[in-house]
């Protein structure tokens, strides 16, 4: 048997969650064009509610609107507490 580094465990040589979860990455982004200002409100409200049912406390949320060609850029930071939070609320996204 290999010797597994102490970042695995000697059973099977998996990678620990620490490894890849070093808690350092606790924000997710969002940007999108929208055709008005009222759609990327509308849009900002449901990914802000999102947000609110992953949080163990409470998520920073900073949007910005810029004007661009063809409507409203929103771009949305959202800070949560743990990179958990962060993924969790990712992938409930897709």
């Amino acid at each position: 048997m290999s010797k597994c580094s102490a970042d695995e465990t000697p059973v099977c040589c998996c990678i620990d969650v620490g490894t890849i979860m070093d808690n350092t990455d606790c924000t997710a982004s969002y940007s999108r064009v929208f055709a008005s200002r009222a759609e990327a409100e509308e849009t900002l409200a449901a990914l802000t509610a999102k947000a609110r049912e992953v949080e163990s406390e409470p998520c920073q949320v900073t949007p910005r609107f810029t004007e661009v060609e063809g409507g409203v850029q929103m771009d949305i930071d959202f800070v949560f507490a743990c990179q958990a939070e962060t993924m969790i609320f990712q992938l409930g996204l897709r």
